[in-house]
């Protein structure tokens, strides 16, 4: 281990796996070290189900009625990749792909006076949804078109709005929507967990609402992919490539020490030997006295024997509980996977909500979607600390992810990769940099 490598990794959650990835295909000599004995820290899938009761300090052995542990997946945080988003486009330049199978999961619905309804986001959807009245319908039609026409780079199709200007609630207004249309249209297309979207400039909108249409056009279902064998394959699959690209990975490896020489990072203290470096990328738990505290969030993994009421029977969706509908500041999810994707034992159902703590008791919070999964088999419940870094690493050059959020989907983490990124090398994220180079795979095209 006493070497000199370009970039040490501390830590294997995704966004960790994606940056050595990159760093790797770009040429750097990258070292990758974990201190638990599994890849995907906070983004792993647990496996099997007897090590989830671990986790959560249940005395108990799983029920026989749950079949057999090793059948189970069990993601820790839940998200799902939007079809035509930003990891989806970083798998496919890795080809990271080649190492994952994909499922369009079945559904998005939006929760509205206690009920939910499938999200309309087609011209005939919208048509022939209950969640408008007829007039209604016709208005927002209008706007979908209006959102599917528009091109920043072309001011005809403007139709006097301003997209560095306006705000998305002037846009509403022109097209005079409806509160319980705003709703699900920010918080079920544009994926806003709070409506301080309202008040911005509705260019970031129209483009969210786009990349969900987008998206959705692409398999139909639903805008959202999930992978057989749970989330944690997508760390594994990044690392693999970096590997590839000569990558050293060292799982079960306690950090000691951080080594600093002026102000800026050198290397890493490992069983007594240090490993030097010039950067290093790390999630918050690494380094504890470089990050803050940016807030909570509570997830419930709940275990099911049947799927959720109101979903035509689906054995995967989202359902999104806008904050409006349940006097919060922001949304309630639920993503709900089952055994169709190898996560779970035959006839079982996986639902797990997320959402960001507001109170003093955050059980108490995610209640209306606990009712929406009755009856409940078992429930696991974690609140976790949010962290963001307290500085951008210039000097030190040591670079911590965020924590990941209770959004649904990996945008968000996506941008922090790029965030991280633009920080190390001084310049933009290019999806280019990516790419496999041609010819210089050794054994990869094989498979």
């Amino acid at each position: 281990m006493d070497e000199e490598y370009d970039v040490i990794v501390l830590g294997t959650g995704l966004t960790e796996c994606i940056l050595s990835g990159i760093m790797s295909v770009n040429g750097k000599k990258v070292l990758h070290m974990d201190r638990n004995p599994y890849y995907g820290g906070e983004s792993s899938s647990i496996t099997p189900l007897e090590e989830l009761f671990t986790r959560f300090n249940i005395p108990e052995s799983p029920p026989e009625s749950m079949g057999r542990g090793r059948d189970w997946n069990v993601d820790l945080i839940p998200k799902f990749l939007m079809a035509n988003g930003q990891l989806v486009k970083m798998l496919l330049y890795t080809e990271v792909t080649r190492y994952l199978d994909f499922k369009v999961v079945e559904g998005s619905f939006v929760y509205k006076g206690g009920k939910i309804y499938k999200v309309p986001s087609t011209e005939t959807e919208a048509l022939a949804s209950n969640l408008m009245g007829m007039f209604e319908k016709r208005r927002f039609r209008k706007f979908l078109v209006f959102v599917a026409n528009f091109d920043e780079n072309d001011s005809k199709t403007f139709e006097s709005v301003d997209p560095k200007a306006t705000t998305m609630r002037d846009v509403y207004k022109k097209f005079d929507l409806g509160q319980d249309v705003i709703d699900f249209t920010g918080h079920a297309l544009a994926l806003y967990r709070t409506d301080d979207y309202l008040d911005q400039p509705c260019l970031d909108t129209i483009n969210r609402i786009k990349l969900y249409s987008e998206s959705l056009a692409r398999y139909g279902k639903s805008p959202y992919l999930y992978p057989l064998y749970g989330l944690g394959e997508l760390p594994q699959g990044f690392a693999r490539l970096s590997a590839i690209y000569g990558g050293t990975y060292m799982l079960n490896k306690p950090v000691e020490d951080i080594v600093m020489e002026d102000g800026h990072v050198v290397g890493v203290k490992s069983e007594g030997e240090v490993a030097r470096c010039k950067q290093l990328i790390c999630d918050p738990s690494y380094i504890p006295g470089r990050v803050r505290k940016a807030g909570q969030v509570i997830r419930a993994i709940c275990i099911l024997s049947h799927p959720i009421k109101s979903t035509n029977d689906c054995n995967s969706c989202q359902i999104i509980i806008p904050q409006n509908q349940v006097n919060r500041n922001s949304d309630i999810y639920v993503c709900m996977i089952s055994y169709a994707h190898n996560v779970a034992a035959q006839g079982k159902y996986i639902a797990i909500i997320s959402t960001t703590v507001e109170t003093a008791e955050p059980e108490a919070e995610i209640q209306p979607a606990l009712e929406l999964l009755d009856p409940i088999d078992k429930k696991f419940v974690a609140i976790s600390d949010l962290y963001e870094p307290t500085d951008d690493g210039s000097e030190s050059q040591i670079f911590a992810s965020r924590s990941y959020d209770a959004t649904t989907h990996f945008e968000t983490t996506c941008n922090d990769i790029k965030d991280i990124y633009k920080r190390m090398t001084g310049s933009e994220f290019d999806f280019e940099n990516m790419k496999r180079k041609q010819n210089d795979v050794f054994g990869e095209d094989e498979q």
